[in-house]
């Protein structure tokens, strides 16, 4: 009789995700078991618990999940995840905290696809402004774009220390070149909508990044991508739903908050389905999401 397939969810937050437990049980698991306010010292012994117990058949029906809120605390865990294992003893590790790695590599094929599409490029040489650019998702995806060609500028909400001060952190933990700079006003806005190809609006559910004015008569913007649901919506002018529809008053196309959800749960789901192939390991992050993105739904 096989051995059932276990998934160990480690999260240093209060509580772990029901999103992802629920799409770990779809993805095929039939145990989920989760570990609460896990510290990074705790990580090498829970994963080897994991391995050990199982033998070496079971072990190929064994996962880690890593969940969280903090994008360099999933990426450390994952890291010590990986050094735990002991061969032949070792499992595939999935990262996502918050369901940023799979939301940022969703947002990220969908632009290239959607460059590709209607204008014939992809991410190299394209400049990538980020808006609400100190979140997970906001770091992520300029982690991609940037590794993928793309000139990457976090724009400052309010102070430009605070995207500085995560540029720096980014570049010198993922060795890219992310910049910064100052969108604090309508103005300063609209100067920086003028004069790039693409736009992220990753900031907080209900907050309005972006309006039509801002972006009017931009002589290069092609794509806006916004992850907010919550009316407001981030940039005005692209729905929820919207697929690459056009952008009233401009020559981009929009694509919403549930459009890139649609893509983010699939890919989340394959990933899944990933570690359950069997017979070997992976250890999956938001750049491996990415590329599963690109490659199915680009």
């Amino acid at each position: 009789m096989e051995k059932p397939y276990v998934l160990h969810f480690i999260t240093p937050a209060k509580n772990a995700s029901p999103f992802d437990a629920n799409m770990a049980y779809d993805a095929g698991y039939d145990a989920v078991i989760p570990y609460t306010d896990v510290q990074t010292s705790e990580v090498m012994g829970l994963v080897q618990d994991a391995i050990f117990s199982r033998g070496p058949r079971g072990v190929w029906r064994t996962g880690i999940f890593i969940g969280g809120r903090d994008i360099d605390m999933a990426m450390d865990m994952l890291n010590i995840a990986k050094k735990s294992m002991i061969p032949p003893f070792e499992v595939s590790v999935f990262a996502d905290p918050s369901g940023a790695f799979t939301t940022s590599a969703a947002m990220m094929a969908m632009v290239e696809r959607e460059l590709k599409r209607k204008f014939g490029c992809d991410l190299n040489g394209r400049k990538v402004s980020i808006f609400g650019a100190t979140g997970p998702v906001g770091g992520c995806t300029a982690v991609i774009a940037a590794k993928n060609g793309a000139q990457v500028e976090l724009v400052a909400h309010r102070a430009v220390a605070d995207v500085k001060e995560k540029a720096e952190a980014y570049n010198a933990r993922y060795g890219t070149n992310i910049g910064y700079t100052d969108g604090s006003t309508a103005e300063l806005k609209k100067a920086i909508l003028q004069d790039t190809d693409v736009a992220l609006c990753c900031a907080a559910a209900g907050v309005r990044v972006i309006e039509l004015a801002q972006m009017a008569g931009s002589p290069r913007l092609k794509v806006v991508a916004d992850v907010n649901a919550v009316p407001p919506t981030g940039a005005e002018g692209v729905g929820v739903m919207a697929d690459g529809e056009s952008i009233e008053g401009t020559k981009a196309v929009g694509l919403g908050a549930l459009a890139i959800g649609n893509v983010k749960y699939q890919t989340q789901n394959l990933l899944f389905k990933k570690m359950l192939e069997g017979q070997s390991h992976v250890y999956l992050d938001f750049l491996s999401a990415f590329e599963l993105a690109r490659k199915d739904f680009g």
